[in-house]
């Protein structure tokens, strides 16, 4: 219900009754209440409580005089650890940022301040899709394309989805992610994914075509690949699986061989959300064929692998249960795939200390940096006038547009996206033009001044100068200024980052004018 009167008179109002109430009998506090809640329109159990026990009304809150907790350095922070981790969920970055800041600050790419770092870490995954709902809806997303089933002849046994029951590390599901552009005729490029479902760890290999000997080497690749042994496989009805060369492999190396149902993709669901999750993130839909596309493939393929398997944590399905006609799922808490494979009981302690040793040596931002730098090239290949992507940056500079990159929308360069033209003039004369240097002293003596604050101030000192409208442009104007000077408190601006700086700069500059 709508307060039909101000504070102050409710105040008054409360003050007048309050003792008239407590004195009266059961029937006339009715009476009083009843009016009570009609002028104030207060809760009736709120206005017993205030009229009973002789609670007063808080004071009225002041405009602008909330102090936030997170404030823009922590979102600075955010936003940086964000497109390092290639835009990830906030529950799958809160479980990360422990690991990725530590890896960003070692490998002298990050420089938080004390206070800042403390509430990076302690952040929680609701405030951190909050702090990041403007930014990922500027930079846009993608639906994922949806796949056609197919049928095939089975020739080998069959296993539902329910026939696991949580395996050890070393079962993979295999299929292939065709990258034709949408078009099956003629030859492409095939990408043979493998994920192991205990773990999640993912491998990709490029195919020149899907030919049953080129699969079987494939797979002897990712067998010296990945951190663990090899004890089942599992694929779809495919030709290029469901073959005399591929079950003798299985059989010579004492790999069991198991195949899903026909036209029921959900038995290898675990792969196919890796189709989407990470090829076709990173890749994208484009036709690619050719050695040198496959080549291309390859190194990013080399970047991804350590990419995705140390700093890019997944949910996993802890329990499943049906309530009439809904399934209530739990699932545990997100993980790396490294990181379960390290709480694993069945991996031995020599395999868990490589990868331990493994992930402390990686940097996320050069591996970020590679993985640009691979689509850019393969975006060159589609399309040789494509305008160069920030992987062909360097390092310095490419850490440097990771706070801003947002504004861009999608900045994978292998995913076609529409640039739109950014407006650089002013459709009118700026209010503030005059005193803005002024504006700036006091933000530098006065840190935490508000906006309305200093647009009284103003107002008093040059009278009939400022409208009272013109506040919300001074305070859009402040908000910009304590987003650029809060890069300060995330970034160190030294000789080992000057691309930095000097955008920090620039834009403050802009600003002034």
């Amino acid at each position: 219900m709508v307060r039909k009167i101000s504070w102050k008179t409710r105040v008054e109002l409360l003050n007048a009754l309050r003792e008239r109430y407590q004195k009266s009998i059961k029937k006339d506090k009715v009476k009083i209440l009843d009016e009570l809640v009609v002028l104030t329109g207060y809760h009736r159990k709120h206005a017993s409580r205030l009229l009973g026990q002789g609670a007063a009304e808080p004071d009225a809150p002041t405009r602008g005089s909330t102090r936030r907790i997170y404030d823009e350095a922590v979102k600075e922070a955010l936003i940086v650890t964000w497109e390092v981790s290639d835009r990830i969920c906030g529950k799958r970055l809160q479980a990360l940022l422990p690991n990725l800041v530590d890896a960003l600050e070692r490998h002298g790419h990050l420089d938080l301040n004390p206070r800042v770092r403390q509430r990076v870490l302690r952040v929680s995954s609701a405030t951190i899709d909050r702090l990041l709902s403007d930014v990922r809806k500027q930079a846009g997303s993608r639906k994922r394309r949806s796949r056609k089933r197919k049928k095939m002849r089975a020739q080998v046994p069959v296993r539902t989805f329910a026939d696991w029951n949580d395996p050890a590390p070393g079962c993979l599901e295999i299929d292939f992610v065709a990258h034709s552009g949408g078009s099956m005729a003629g030859a492409f490029i095939h990408t043979l994914v493998a994920t192991d479902i205990s773990s999640g760890w993912v491998e990709c290999v490029p195919l020149l075509s899907r030919e049953q000997s080129l699969v079987v080497e494939a797979l002897e690749v990712l067998r010296r690949q990945l951190p663990f042994p090899v004890l089942k496989i599992d694929s779809d009805n495919d030709g290029a699986f469901i073959n005399e060369t591929l079950y003798s492999y299985c059989r010579d190396h004492d790999i069991e061989f198991m195949r899903s149902r026909p036209s029921c993709s959900n038995d290898q669901a675990w792969v196919e959300q890796k189709n989407g999750a990470v090829v076709r993130r990173f890749v994208g839909y484009e036709r690619f064929s050719g050695v040198i596309a496959a080549q291309a493939l390859a190194h990013l393929y080399r970047a991804m692998r350590m990419y995705i398997n140390h700093f890019q944590p997944s949910f996993k399905l802890q329990t499943k249960q049906r309530e009439g006609s809904k399934i209530r799922k739990v699932y545990q808490k997100p993980l790396t795939p490294s990181e379960r494979l390290c709480s694993s009981a069945t991996l031995s302690q020599e395999a868990k200390n490589k990868l331990q040793l493994q992930r402390t040596q990686l940097d996320p931002l050069h591996l970020l940096h590679s993985i640009r730098d691979s689509q850019a090239a393969l975006a060159a290949l589609v399309s040789p006038d494509s305008a160069p992507g920030p992987g062909r940056e360097s390092l310095e500079n490419f850490l440097a547009h990771l706070p801003t990159l947002w504004r861009q929308g999608e900045v994978r360069p292998t995913h076609p996206r529409d640039r739109k033209r950014t407006r650089y003039w002013r459709t009118r004369r700026d209010p503030f033009e005059t005193s803005w240097v002024e504006i700036l002293s006091w933000l530098e003596k006065e840190p935490d001044i508000t906006a309305t604050m200093m647009f009284e101030r103003l107002q008093k000192k040059y009278p009939n100068q400022h409208a009272d409208g013109q506040l919300r442009t001074l305070q859009r104007r402040v908000k910009e200024w304590r987003h650029i000077m809060a890069r300060n408190l995330v970034f160190s601006f030294s000789d080992e980052n000057p691309g930095y700086a000097q955008t920090a700069l620039v834009e403050l500059e802009n600003h002034r004018c």
